[in-house]
């Protein structure tokens, strides 16, 4: 994983980040990251965040996130990201 690469991947994809002040977005999180592209994103961005993070690793952020009392996925990308990573991570 290229820390340099995903800086750009998330400058690429700051219209991702509306809620997020411009001089803040180079400095957030993977897992915020990882969030915004599978709520936000397209197939395009999806399979560059999986090319740049790993699947296996987007997978366990994911787990993760769902896991706990609170999280910001929809149900309808909950199910079809479970169902994905379930066949594929």
């Amino acid at each position: 994983m290229n820390n340099k690469e995903i800086k750009n991947f998330i400058i690429d994809h700051k219209h991702l980040f509306w809620w997020i002040k411009e001089e803040s977005i180079r400095n957030i999180s993977l897992n915020l990251l990882v969030e915004a592209i599978l709520n936000y994103g397209n197939e395009q961005d999806v399979k560059q965040l999986f090319n740049l993070v790993g699947i296996k690793k987007v997978a366990n952020i994911f787990n993760n996130q769902i896991s706990k009392k609170r999280m910001n996925y929809s149900q309808r990308t909950v199910n079809f990201f479970k169902l994905y990573f379930n066949k594929h991570a």
